[in-house]
């Protein structure tokens, strides 16, 4: 598979690329862990503070902001607290970037690839965030109050609140617990538009939405696209937002990686980018349920 994914980017000129998963800086986003190693310098009286990559992210768009064209990177990355049935601490990321595509042209060539990785001709099907909810669930995610989605997720079973639970909390759980699994089996399915809350790294569309995808594989997330935001002063803020959340949950706040800032000053140029989980696209080729299954040395349990 691996050599698959080489020769797929290798005909269409996309350059692979290497980056450090060691970095002084980390992800603030609450809803992600990053892992820590304190790192010994020689001629150091204390250790620096580093932290294992949770996404190749940050680096490679500060390669993008530097002239390297369409790249990708095949790594392992590491995200604490993770650990499951489709979760490791440790798991194998596919990330790559495209100058001057918007979303729709990036979900055609993430459809391409899984389809010829899996070699299946699989049917395709994409809708809005907005469409999943009110298909599924029959209430509109970006009108309905907190309340309703708190209530809907009672009656539909996964009344797991805890405190200081978000209106994206809710709809979290309402799209992992409630869409999800009834999404169609064994055809591409890509969800996009979502609300401006949960933008990340992408930037929105004229109407407020964030011009993000994910896709889904028999019930399996397996891609996270953006558009991605060039605004440094915008992205800066969005960082500042996480880590106010993250101290409201009781979380360490993150340093904010500013060389990635810097880059987006500098100019990072358009483009479109996406993350595909390995592993969990080597459950569904092998048939497999857990992903232990498809991991030669899962941390936990193998």
């Amino acid at each position: 598979m691996l050599a698959d994914i080489r020769a797929f980017f290798a005909t269409r000129g996309v350059l692979e690329v290497q980056t450090p998963a060691l970095s002084p800086a980390a992800n603030p986003d609450p809803a992600i862990d990053s892992l820590r190693c304190d790192t010994h310098l020689p001629g150091s009286a204390s250790p620096q503070r580093c932290y294992l990559h949770t996404s190749p992210e940050f680096a490679m768009k500060r390669l993008l902001a530097a002239g390297s064209g369409d790249i990708y990177q095949l790594c392992r990355v590491f995200r604490d607290g993770e650990a499951g049935r489709l979760h490791q601490p440790e798991f194998t990321l596919l990330e790559w970037y495209r100058l001057g595509f918007d979303s729709q042209r990036l979900m055609n060539e993430v459809a391409e690839l899984v389809r010829s990785l899996l070699n299946q001709d699989l049917p395709e099907q994409r809708m809005s965030y907005r469409e999943a909810f009110l298909q599924y669930l029959d209430i509109d995610p970006f009108t309905a109050d907190d309340a309703s989605l708190a209530a809907l997720a009672v009656r539909q079973g996964v009344d797991i609140s805890a405190p200081g639970m978000t209106r994206d909390d809710w709809l979290n759980l309402l799209m992992s617990h409630c869409i999800e699994p009834a999404l169609p089996m064994h055809a591409l399915v890509f969800i996009h538009g979502w609300p401006a809350s949960q933008a990340s790294l992408a930037r929105l569309s004229a109407d407020g939405e964030a011009l993000r995808f994910e896709l889904y594989l028999n019930g399996l997330e397996l891609a996270n696209g953006f558009e991605e935001l060039t605004d440094a002063t915008e992205q800066r803020r969005r960082f500042e937002r996480d880590n106010r959340q993250r101290r409201r949950q009781g979380k360490p706040l993150m340093p904010i990686d500013e060389a990635f800032l810097s880059a987006l000053a500098a100019g990072l140029p358009d483009c479109a980018g996406v993350a595909l989980g390995i592993d969990r696209l080597m459950m569904i080729a092998a048939g497999r349920n857990h992903i232990h299954e498809v991991q030669v040395f899962p941390l936990n349990g193998g």
